[in-house]
């Protein structure tokens, strides 16, 4: 006869499942994981964050570091249950400030009378396409082994950076662990994220219970659950999507063609405002091209980002091309590599001498080397026609837009301390610009 599980065995459990609920209900109401992100209005600012239990939600916020803070903003919360074996309970807070006063530092805690967080400080974004943003860019930061993240935190304190852009890949994998790798990763990132918005795009590490943890825990514009969207910083338009949809078809087919129809509609109207915001950036996790020595559908195989599904339906290539976009970033391989301008496979250089000036094809850089428990990804030996340069170092890209016709691009390597391992102009006059045909 064989035994089942001791009584002992069972209270052990429960008291395992106790202790981890008591270890996250200990501080209750107290708000943690605090984030901030840009919904794409002008004077706005949005708060997330998470609690253990039913809260009320509210920002207080002001001028003064010290002292009372004497405006209130009210806002939601959501309960969030993760698909793991223990179905955890999260609840997320979102609340908007309003009314901010462009380039003004403001000082906020978040929570309810059940509990509040310290005080954190950020900038609100300028308003209009008159400025100059400052952005880090990068893709694939895990938990472990997050290279860059001291660094970004030092410099984001020291106020270098106005946008953080989080090109797809957190936690490694937000899900993991009952969600809580999901939980120590928004802590790490808190010092960071909840003093400049922190703007993202799902990649394919976020996949699980369909894509719930990056839905619930990241507040982006518009109405699909930070998917897709698009919103304006000085004088560039942004739009982050959703590369993703091309993998995970169990998901829905329906949803290519969604983004894409969406991404139409976006690109003709930010075409159309070309005068006033001349810049057009995309962001998506998989990227078109890449010559990376590794299995990946822009090494191996046609990119199906690049070119869709069987048939030639809904690639983005095409599309990107026909309305002009300037600049595509993108993530997944664990590396940095820029391109020549391209366009199905050919280099459309501006000149010799200066081929990042008025070029006839977007620009391409891949920067996924942020650092997680992956490492870095190595490089076939012989780099392709198309790709300009390869760095197989730890780091993360810094982007200066500088004004509507210069925009500057930096990668910050961390292997070296900091050094600058590429630094790039793209330079498009303001006419023009609607097109590349």
């Amino acid at each position: 006869m064989i035994a089942g599980p001791s009584l002992s065995c069972y209270c052990l459990l429960f008291l395992f499942l106790l202790g981890d609920a008591g270890a996250e209900g200990s501080q209750k109401a107290a708000p943690e994981q605090i984030h901030l992100s840009y919904p794409g209005e002008a004077g706005c600012m949005t708060v997330t964050w998470t609690t253990w239990v039913p809260a009320a939600s509210e920002v207080q916020f002001g001028l003064q570091l010290g002292g009372v803070l004497p405006l209130r903003a009210q806002g939601t919360s959501s309960l969030f249950v993760d698909g793991g074996l223990l179905r955890r309970k999260l609840y997320m807070h979102r609340v908007t400030l309003r009314g901010l006063l462009p380039g003004v530092h403001y000082v906020y805690r978040c929570g309810s009378a059940q509990g509040w967080s310290r005080r954190f400080r950020f900038r609100a974004l300028q308003s209009g396409p008159n400025w100059s943003p400052r952005l880090a860019v990068f893709g694939d930061m895990g938990a472990d082994n997050p290279q860059a993240l001291p660094r970004l935190r030092r410099e984001t304190q020291r106020g270098m950076y106005d946008v953080v852009l989080h090109v797809g890949d957190f936690a490694y994998n937000m899900d993991q662990d009952n969600a809580r790798v999901g939980d120590t990763f928004m802590r790490m990132i808190e010092p960071v994220a909840a003093s400049v918005p922190y703007m993202t795009c799902p990649g394919n590490h976020e996949e699980r219970y369909n894509f719930s943890n990056y839905r619930a825990r990241f507040s982006m514009p518009g109405d699909t659950e930070g998917l897709w969207y698009s919103w304006d910083l000085g004088p560039a338009h942004i739009i982050s999507f959703s590369t993703e949809v091309y993998f995970y078809l169990h998901y829905g087919r329906h949803l290519i063609q969604k983004q894409f129809r969406w991404l139409e509609r976006d690109l003709q109207k930010a075409n159309n405002n070309r005068a006033l915001r001349p810049w057009i950036i995309t962001m998506g996790h998989r990227p078109m091209y890449c010559s990376n020595a590794d299995l990946d559908d822009c090494t191996r195989h046609e990119s199906k980002v690049r070119k869709g599904l069987s048939g030639g339906h809904y690639g983005l290539e095409d599309l990107f091309y026909k309305y002009g976009v300037d600049l595509q970033l993108w993530a997944h391989e664990h590396s940095y590599e820029r391109l020549w301008p391209i366009y199905d496979y050919q280099v459309y250089n501006g000149s010799r001498e200066s081929p990042y000036t008025n070029p006839r094809g977007p620009i391409h850089i891949i920067t996924g080397s942020a650092g997680c428990e992956e490492l870095l990804t190595p490089f076939n030996p012989f780099p392709r026609p198309w790709s300009a340069i390869r760095v197989k170092e730890y780091g993360f890209t810094r982007l200066h837009i500088l004004n509507g016709t210069h925009l500057h691009v930096q990668q910050v390597s961390d292997d070296q301390d900091g050094k600058i391992v590429d630094d790039v102009w793209l330079v498009r006059p303001r006419q023009g610009r609607r097109t590349y045909l």
